[in-house]
C-alpha cells in the first residue's frame, strides 16, 4: 500500500468529510453514545463551511490509488485540531504519516509544541505518537450534548 500525503484542494471538501463521517460513525461510534456521535457528526452539514474550515487551518490529505482515505490539520495557534483515517484504511499507518506531517509543518513555524482534544477513539494513537494527556474533559459540549474528549500535546523542542 502506497499512501500519497499532500496539501488539500478545494475539491477535497466532500471526501474529507465523507472520511469525517465514516470514522467517527464507526471507529469512534464504539466509545461514543447515538445522542454524542450525531451531535458531534450531523448528517445535515454546510459543505461550503466545512471546506473553508479546512482552508483557514493547514490540511494535509492522504490518497490511496486517487481516494481520500485521511486528513489533519493544524490551526494557526498550533492545534491539530482534525485527524480521521476511514476505517478500511485504519492499522495501516496513515494516521502516523498525517501526523508526522503536521508535526513538520509545526516545526518549521517554529512552534515549540502542538495541542489536541483527542476523542476517546484516538487518545490511544495520539499518545502512541507521543501526545500526552494534560486533562480529562467530561464537560466538552458539541451542539448542547456533553461529548467528552481529552486535552493532550507534544512538546517539539
Amino acid at each position: 500500500m502506497t499512501v500519497h500525503v499532500r496539501s488539500y484542494e478545494p475539491a477535497d471538501a466532500q471526501p474529507t468529510r465523507r472520511v469525517f463521517q465514516e470514522a467517527i460513525r464507526g471507529t469512534a461510534a464504539k466509545h461514543y453514545s447515538p445522542v454524542q456521535i450525531e451531535a458531534w457528526c450531523p448528517t445535515e452539514y454546510d459543505e461550503t463551511a466545512w471546506g473553508r474550515a479546512r482552508e483557514r487551518a493547514w490540511t494535509v490529505v492522504a490518497e490511496l490509488d486517487g481516494d481520500v482515505i485521511g486528513f489533519c490539520d493544524l490551526t494557526d495557534d498550533a492545534e491539530l485540531d482534525m485527524l480521521f483515517v476511514a476505517p478500511s484504511a485504519g492499522g495501516q499507518g496513515v494516521a502516523r504519516l498525517l501526523v508526522g506531517e503536521v508535526l513538520a509543518y509545526a516545526r518549521g513555524r517554529g512552534h515549540t509544541a502542538v495541542t489536541t482534544r483527542a476523542s476517546r477513539a484516538a487518545r490511544p494513537a495520539f499518545e502512541q505518537f507521543g501526545f500526552v494527556v494534560d486533562r480529562a474533559n467530561p464537560d466538552s459540549v458539541i451542539r448542547g450534548v456533553a461529548v467528552p474528549n481529552f486535552s493532550m500535546h507534544i512538546d517539539l523542542t
